[in-house]
């Protein structure tokens, strides 16, 4: 049986509010399995919701998001342009079949500076002329707190560290994510996933 965690006693902390509804996870940098990479969300329940498990590999060029029962939900495979890594993101297994579902590219750090930070760019089918179907991830890679930004600006999810009830923060390797309830839960959290990739946190 997964484990499960108790997250009445834990506060995200979130300081963004908004009118929309929101769906809380907490992001546990570590795999289930002993002495193993990888990733483990919980929902607001404290039950396991997705985990990803690279066992004696960290920063692997290819990532399965997987849910409680081993389903894969997206493959993420890195792919390398000279300077540049970006990763593409495929739907369940399907790597050899479709065009990636979304790609995620690296911003260099000249240019993250004149963009106020932000460190990734986010294209979903690729189709790049489409404003909402660009994306933008908005924080330090070194850093665990970063914003994931629609197209038209809106807040989709916000990352932070963890904190207690009383206010003490946690470790570097536990994360509370607040997204905006429309989203695509798979998506959103891949984007957490890539973003922990680029950062060599997973």
């Amino acid at each position: 049986m997964a484990p499960k965690i108790h997250p009445h006693l834990l506060s995200a902390n979130n300081s963004v509010s908004s009118s929309e509804e929101r769906e809380k996870y907490t992001i546990w940098l570590k795999s289930l399995v002993l002495s193993s990479n990888g990733c483990t969300i919980y929902d607001s329940n404290g039950n396991l919701a997705y985990r990803i498990d690279n066992y004696d590999t960290k920063c692997s060029s290819q990532v399965f998001l997987m849910d409680l029962k081993g389903n894969v939900l997206c493959t993420l495979l890195r792919k390398k342009l000279r300077l540049n890594e970006h990763w593409n993101g495929y739907m369940c297994d399907q790597v050899k079949k479709v065009k990636p579902w979304f790609q995620v590219k690296k911003i260099s750090k000249v240019l993250s500076k004149k963009n106020n930070g932000f460190s990734c760019q986010v294209v979903l089918g690729g189709d790049k002329s489409q404003t909402t179907s660009c994306f933008k991830i908005q924080g330090c890679p070194q850093k665990s707190e970063f914003n994931i930004i629609r197209g038209d600006g809106a807040l989709a999810a916000e990352i932070k560290r963890k904190q207690s009830v009383g206010g003490v923060m946690l470790g570097n390797d536990v994360l509370s994510l607040e997204m905006v309830s429309n989203m695509d839960r798979s998506f959103i959290i891949s984007l957490v996933v890539v973003h922990g990739l680029i950062s060599h946190k997973i």
